[in-house]
C-alpha cells in the first residue's frame, strides 16, 4: 500500500512539473511575439503614410509650407529614425531638424506651383513607409 501511494505522489509531481513547464513555454512564446512585433500593422502604416501622401501632386506654396510643418511635427514626435521623414526640396530640411529652415519663407513662394512626390522605403523598418518627400518647382 505504501508503494502505491508513493507512486501516485510521484505521478502527481511529474504532471505538475509538465504543467509548469508548459505554462512557462506559453508565456515565453507570447512575450517573444510582442517583442518581435516592431512592424506596423497595415492600418497604422496607412495612417502614417496618409499624413504625407495627401499632399502628392501639384501644390501651391502655402500647401508646401504645410508639408514642412507636417514633417517637422512628425519628426519631433517619432522616437524611431525609421519613421522620420526627410524633405528634398527648395529649402532642404534634414531628418533630424527640430525647427523650420530660416530661409523657408524666402525659398517657397506662396503663389508658385510645386510638384510633390512621396518616396517609400524599401527595406528594414522603413519598408512601405514614406521616407522622403521630393518637392520641385514647376
Amino acid at each position: 500500500m505504501e508503494n502505491a501511494s508513493k507512486a501516485l505522489i510521484i505521478a502527481g509531481a511529474i504532471l505538475l512539473a509538465i504543467l509548469i513547464i508548459s505554462l512557462g513555454i506559453l508565456i515565453y512564446n507570447q512575450a517573444s511575439g510582442v517583442v518581435n512585433n516592431n512592424a506596423m500593422s497595415e492600418v497604422e502604416l496607412n495612417n502614417f503614410n496618409q499624413k504625407f501622401t495627401q499632399y502628392e501632386g501639384v501644390a501651391r506654396g502655402t500647401t508646401v509650407r504645410g508639408i514642412y510643418q507636417a514633417v517637422l511635427s512628425n519628426n519631433i514626435t517619432q522616437d524611431s529614425t525609421d519613421r522620420q521623414v526627410e524633405i528634398d526640396g527648395p529649402s532642404d530640411m534634414a531628418e533630424t531638424d527640430v525647427q523650420l529652415p530660416d530661409d523657408l519663407n524666402d525659398t517657397i513662394n506662396t503663389g508658385a506651383s510645386y510638384n510633390v512626390r512621396c518616396e517609400m522605403g524599401t527595406d528594414g523598418g522603413e519598408a512601405g513607409l514614406v521616407q522622403r518627400i521630393v518637392i520641385t518647382e514647376r
